[in-house]
């Protein structure tokens, strides 16, 4: 099931953005809603779908939430995908 979640996730553009954004390090909820055209409620919708697939952490300060990136769960699925293809590893 996790695989399946990480592919499930990865297959939104907007999730593959967010990644893009926190590849460079955290940020906080209103930080990432900024960079997309949508509501807040909409990203928090990602952020949750990224949360649920391990791609992503967030953590508390104050009163606001910061997501980073969790980038093992992506080395398992390129793993994964290098083994399916057959390569060497």
């Amino acid at each position: 099931m996790g695989l399946q979640n990480t592919m499930r996730a990865l297959a939104d553009p907007t999730r593959r953005g967010i990644l893009n954004l926190l590849k460079k390090g955290r940020l906080s909820a209103g930080e990432i809603a900024e960079q997309f055209a949508m509501s807040a409620p909409a990203v928090s919708k990602h952020l949750t779908v990224l949360k649920d697939a391990d791609l992503i952490r967030d953590r508390r300060e104050g009163k606001f939430i910061y997501y980073e990136l969790n980038a093992s769960v992506l080395d398992e699925a390129l793993l994964w995908l290098k083994e399916l293809r057959g390569d060497e590893t």
